[in-house]
């Protein structure tokens, strides 16, 4: 199974599946397919509900979704989205009730994005044990009522740590060393935390191999709830203003802030995306720190009507560098001293064990770096 889903992952990986799309008469790519359909029973059959923030965020939900989109209409089948109800403020409760709508709905897999999830889920997963429910972002299996693994339930991890090590190690290579961090959740997303700390240990390295200081501003300020916001874009500005050349956009909407305030600084600010390939959404983007979500998404959905759901039900994928599950897109990047070959051999280094990339950010995140001043504010 595995096998299958690195090579899945490896093509989303060059092809972004929220920035693919072929006008042209081929195979459709996400963008050719609509939000929303009309199915003729009234029943949808694969549900997507969203994590916070918007559906169309160019990030890590419209990633999931672009992925049950393309599996959905590959294959003739009804689909349809929920977005939790009050937003940003969205309780355990609004996010059950968007899962028992879509079981309700005629969803036989339910796509549910974003480690808030978890107690929706493991109430919705016990009441519709016929639906099988892909859990994207959670680290450990989901449990019932009675302390066991809900075995409807499929929970899928990445190794965002290596990511973002590539990302941090890539752009201080290619010569930039006043960097910035803005990241989701308000430090309380596990994701993002691994991103930002494995873009320290990247950028650290990096700047250790060329003799250089890399001067770091770190922040979970005005990201909360993932969305853009002036005070955001004021905040990165200032970044900006003050010499910062360079800032990792981690946390859905906030991107929108983060490349506006990039576009209008006066030393023409760079910006790091995330989770999907994100530079067709900013002339700012250099590069984006990239996990195959998309297509993780249709490789368990795939397993539910393929029969095969005991392969991953009640369990957790865990999936990195050795799955070609995360990595940067060279065909889109704006590198130009950061050689694709130099990345290539990056990454084997990753995959292969040689240069390990620690997950641990609780602990690592404040140590005294040799060759990054980090600043959290």
């Amino acid at each position: 199974m595995k096998k299958i889903l690195a090579m899945l992952l490896a093509m989303a990986m060059a092809f972004s599946l929220a920035a693919c799309g072929s006008k042209d008469g081929g195979k459709k790519g996400a963008d050719d397919i609509p939000d929303t359909m009309t199915s003729q029973d009234g029943k949808y059959e694969v549900a997507f509900v969203t994590d916070v923030g918007q559906l169309k965020d160019k990030s890590f939900n419209q990633g999931t979704w672009d992925g049950v989109k393309l599996y959905a209409s590959e294959h003739s089948l009804s689909y349809k989205y929920y977005q939790p109800a009050n937003g940003d403020n969205a309780t355990d409760d609004d996010r059950y009730n968007a899962m028992k709508q879509a079981a309700e709905g005629g969803a036989k897999v339910i796509v549910c994005a974003g480690f808030l999830q978890e107690a929706a889920l493991a109430k919705a997963a016990e009441e519709f044990p016929d639906a099988h429910f892909v859990f994207i972002d959670n680290n450990h299996p989901v449990v019932g009522s009675d302390g066991n693994p809900l075995k409807n339930v499929a929970s899928v991890e990445f190794q965002e740590e290596q990511a973002g090590y590539l990302a941090g190690y890539a752009v201080v290579k290619e010569g930039y060393v006043k960097l910035g961090f803005s990241g989701g959740g308000g430090g309380s997303n596990p994701a993002c935390c691994r991103y930002g700390y494995g873009y320290v240990q990247g950028a650290n390295d990096a700047a250790k191999e060329l003799g250089v200081q890399v001067d770091m501003l770190y922040s979970w300020e005005y990201g909360a709830s993932y969305s853009a916001s002036s005070e955001l874009q004021s905040m990165i500005a200032g970044w900006y203003n003050e010499g910062t050349e360079l800032v990792f956009a981690c946390g859905g909407s906030m991107f929108n802030s983060i490349t506006a305030a990039a576009a209008a600084a006066a030393n023409e600010g760079a910006v790091i995306g995330v989770d999907v390939d994100q530079s067709g959404d900013s002339d700012t983007v250099i590069t984006s720190a990239m996990k195959g979500i998309g297509a993780a998404a249709q490789q368990a959905i795939g397993k539910s009507y393929d029969g095969k759901w005991d392969e991953i039900g009640g369990g957790v994928l865990k999936l990195g560098a050795k799955d070609d599950a995360v990595g940067l897109p060279t065909a889109t990047w704006s590198m130009e001293k950061f050689s694709v070959e130099d990345y290539n051999k990056l990454f084997e280094s990753i995959k292969g064990g040689s240069t390990p990339v620690d997950a641990d950010y609780e602990a690592g995140l404040e140590q005294a770096w040799s060759n990054v001043t980090l600043r959290i504010v």
